[in-house]
């Protein structure tokens, strides 16, 4: 440290110097993190892999909506009205690539008008950057709706925007309300204008280099950012870095009060609250360290804190000595008393409590926090609206869709299914509709949208049941058929026996006889062919059976041809077998109509008979179904890929952003992958989407990064702190007594957002950060109080802690305060997630700093005795 004191100057210069350099040249950070977006899934997740599927394949359009609004159903004059914005907003700009007019056919206004008739949705399709999204809704706000019109524009981009919106327009206030908060703070401390502009310029010199570190590696490595990251590199570098500076500070109160002069007094704060601060700084970089292995990158965001705490150690180990030197006692100019270094009165009776009554202070602690820790129930939210509350437009559409359609409607979940083959096939489709089919059995499910079924209705006309019952009913009409047939050859016949008695007897007839035989024989035949056909459903013996009759009354037809021209002379005898021929003629063509429908119905029952997808799923699309103009839409909207991949639209009966639609997304995932096994479609590539797939995601990879994380940091923590305290247990009841805390404070939390507040739960992302924070923080002030007591330790245990309390009171309850002040500073933030963190670090702290600490730590190291160093031996400088 001396010699740092010779060069000050040129160290101080420099490091202001590159500073503002950095600063200058560094990228946004603010935009970095806007552009990295809200939710950044690893790679293997399925919502990440089925926006790759729809990307790849041209087919990561986004859609975004307007939602008119209106007091009373929507007449002509107002449906014209939408139709006509939404001509404009498809002509208005290149990123809209369609636009559905709710009003355009029957089929569309049933999906996109309430049945109220009171709210319309006009779905948009775009293609392009978040920016250029919300670019694109401002202007059709602004430009295109008219000032009369209710209507909100809203969709996933749009919402995740106002949420980075937020949260900056958060991080501007908490910055100011933190400076303002820390300088307040350190006045009613130290009671002098000068000291408060130390800790703030030390700082905020790191906090601006820091930040700019980050950006570049942001730039030029890839490293994690989110919004958390900068506003945690403010809460807890001007958090920390003031409680840091208040150790060295005291410290060198305390220094110059022996007498000691100011470099001597220097060199000797640095020798001690150095190293107290150096194991406190590697304890905080270890905790925001271990954040680094988790998967997740938003968790993994919040690692830019350990390069701003490494950065914080060089400030305050450089600039922090220079304003010392520089200042002298100045630097607590103007106060006089504010040199000399009180004691901690409040610590000291609490000192005095613990270390005389330990197992009653234990109990006191219990009695104050294990009630509180079976009041947590792990109850966490999903809920990004209530991230930013009620008050944007996007949220604002978004509750008007669920109010006029139902929650799950304004955000389904996408089942995207993919094959290296054609998959839009009559083979292939029947398994589409039967993972349809068993996703809406689902008891969480309201309806499916799919190619086979683009309305969410069912089509019955694919099931097979319904399809031979309309052949059932076609062979009926064919059996009927054939016996009006018959009753018209009857009739044929009967008019040929009355034909035939009018001849002579002597006189030829034609062979009018023998048709009248052969009438009866036909007749008896079609009789034969109808009963079969009833009772053995045998369509192709009777086609062919139909067939021979046919022939059979060709030839009938054409003697009586002959008949009638024999009887010429006997014009009426000539005109009545004329009709009788074409009464023969008209049986023909009736029995051919039939034998044609029975054909079909053969062809038919064929192709079901050879089809394997409907033994399998009792679904048939007949050869043809999909050239059917009708079809065309349905394969337009759910197929992309060039037809080798489909998509389905699960509506959930839930709000797509419960817990409750989360558990829905396993249950539907597990329905299809049993619905696909053993199918032709086992192989295919399966992902899901939507809002509801993203938080099931969110919730598992949260889930297992917060517990590796918690592994990871803890023994890392564990183990440095064995090594610098030369002690197991110390470590332990260190650890041990944070984690308590840490339950407290999260139980604590929930039953003030829960409980008193009505939300849905703790912001997922909140005990991941809540733990991380509060252990790496609150870990300072054990360091803090611990450090000194094995320094003080040559004394005795219990003299030595109470002596360590004394001294130290003071410092870690102002430093607990400031740390507490710096978070509590996100309150007026507005974003809901940092509310949640700020709630359980300030709760933590203040039970850390008043209950646990002074009650609880003394009490079990004192109850240790010089155990407390075990398993190693007590150091020459501890012992008596």
């Amino acid at each position: 440290m001396r010699q740092l004191l010779k060069v000050k100057w040129p160290i101080a210069i420099a490091l202001i110097a590159i500073t503002t350099v950095l600063f200058i040249l560094s990228p946004n950070l603010s935009q970095q993190a806007e552009d990295a977006g809200t939710f950044q899934l690893p790679a293997t997740s399925d919502s990440k892999l089925a926006a790759d599927i729809l990307e790849e394949a041209g087919a990561g359009d986004e859609t975004i909506s307007v939602v008119f609004t209106y007091d009373e159903p929507v007449m002509e004059q107002t449906q014209n009205e939408i139709s006509s914005i939404a001509n404009e907003i498809e002509k208005e700009d290149s990123l809209v690539s369609k636009v559905l007019d709710p009003f355009e056919n029957d089929e569309t206004a049933e999906q996109l008008v309430s049945k109220d008739k009171k709210t319309v949705l006009l779905p948009i399709t775009v293609d392009g950057s978040s920016d250029e999204v919300n670019e694109l809704a401002d202007t059709i706000r602004q430009d295109i709706i008219p000032d009369e019109t209710t209507a909100y524009v809203t969709g996933e981009a749009i919402i995740n925007h106002d949420v980075n919106e937020s949260a900056q327009e958060g991080l501007e206030r908490t910055e100011l309300i933190t400076v303002v908060l820390i300088f307040v703070l350190l006045f009613a401390v130290f009671r002098s204008i000068t000291t408060p502009f130390i800790p703030l310029i030390a700082v905020g010199v790191t906090y601006l280099l820091s930040q700019s570190i980050v950006a570049f590696l942001i730039d030029w490595f890839g490293f994690p950012v989110s919004n958390y990251t900068q506003i945690f590199l403010v809460a807890i570098l001007f958090g920390i870095g003031t409680d840091y500076c208040i150790l060295l500070l005291s410290r060198y109160k305390e220094e110059l009060m022996q007498g000691h002069n100011v470099e001597d007094a220097i060199v000797n704060t640095y020798k001690t609250a150095g190293r107290t601060l150096l194991i406190s700084g590697l304890a905080v970089f270890i905790g925001f360290t271990a954040i680094g292995f988790a998967d997740f990158p938003i968790f993994k965001s919040a690692v830019g804190v350990a390069v701003g705490i490494a950065v914080l150690m060089v400030v305050l180990f450089t600039l922090v000595p220079f304003f010392m030197a520089l200042l002298k006692d100045k630097l607590f100019w103007p106060s006089k008393t504010s040199i000399s270094h009180k004691d901690s009165k409040l610590w000291t009776a609490f000192g005095r409590f613990s270390i005389n009554k330990p197992i009653w202070s234990m109990v006191i602690v219990a009695i104050i926090m294990v009630p509180l820790l079976f009041t947590y129930d792990d109850q966490l939210s999903f809920n990004t609206v209530d991230e930013i509350g009620q008050d944007y437009d996007s949220v604002k559409g978004l509750n008007a869709i669920e109010n006029g359609f139902g929650k799950g409607d304004s955000l389904p979940i996408k089942v995207i299914i993919q094959r290296d083959t054609e998959i839009v096939t009559e083979d292939y489709l029947p398994y589409i509709e039967t993972i349809s089919k068993e996703i809406e059995k689902n008891k969480s499910v309201d309806s499916v949208r799919s190619i086979t079924r683009p309305a969410g209705d069912v089509i019955d006309n694919l099931y097979v049941d319904s399809q031979l019952s309309e052949v059932g009913k076609g062979l009926s009409e064919a059996s009927s058929g054939i016996n009006d047939v018959q009753d018209g050859l009857s009739e044929i016949q009967k008019g040929l026996q009355d034909i035939s008695g009018q001849f002579p007897s002597n006189e030829n007839t034609g062979g009018l006889k023998e048709t009248v035989n052969g009438l009866g024989q036909i007749n008896d035949q079609l009789g034969l062919i109808s009963q079969s056909l009833q009772e053995t459903q045998n369509v192709s013996s009777a086609t062919q059976q139909l067939g021979q009759v046919q022939q059979q009354l060709g030839q009938i037809q054409q003697g009586l041809s002959g008949a009638a021209s024999d009887a010429g002379q006997a014009s009426e005898l000539s005109g009545g077998i004329s009709q009788l021929s074409e009464g023969v003629g008209s049986s023909i063509d009736g029995l051919n109509e039939i034998n044609n429908g029975l054909q079909e119905a053969a062809d038919l029952l064929s192709e079901m008979g050879e089809s394997e997808s409907l033994r399998d799923t009792s679904v048939f699309i007949p050869n043809g179904t999909l050239e059917n103009k009708d079809f065309q839409p349905a394969i337009d909207r759910y197929a992309f890929d060039e037809r080798k991949a489909v998509m389905l639209e699960v509506i959930l009966e839930d709000d797509p952003y419960s817990t409750e639609a989360i558990t829905s997304v396993r249950e539907i995932k597990d329905t299809v992958t049993r619905t696909m096994n053993g199918t032709p479609l086992e192989d295919a590539t399966v992902a899901y989407s939507g809002v509801s797939s993203i938080n099931n995601d969110l919730s598992e990879i949260s889930t297992s990064d917060f517990k590796r994380t918690v592994i990871i940091m803890l023994v890392g923590l564990f183990v440095i702190l064995t090594i610098l305290f030369q002690s197991i247990i110390m470590p332990i009841v260190m650890i041990g007594s944070l984690l308590l805390t840490y339950y407290t404070s999260i139980a604590i939390s929930e039953l003030i957002f829960i409980n008193l507040m009505g939300y849905d739960g703790i912001v997922w992302a909140v005990p991941f950060f809540g733990f991380v924070m509060l252990i790496a923080l609150g870990v300072d002030y054990s360091i803090f109080l611990l450090d000194r007591f094995k320094e003080e330790a040559s004394i005795g245990i219990n003299e030595a802690m109470h002596r360590s309390m004394a001294k130290m009171g003071t410092v870690i309850i102002t430093a607990a305060i400031i740390l507490a002040g710096t978070f509590g500073a996100m309150m007026p933030s507005g974003v809901l997630s940092l509310m949640q963190i700020a709630t359980i670090v300030i709760t933590g702290l203040l039970l850390y700093g008043l209950i646990v600490l002074p009650l609880l730590i003394p009490a079990i190291t004192v109850s240790f005795g010089k155990g407390i160093w075990w398993p190693f031996k007590e150091s020459k400088s501890n012992k008596s």
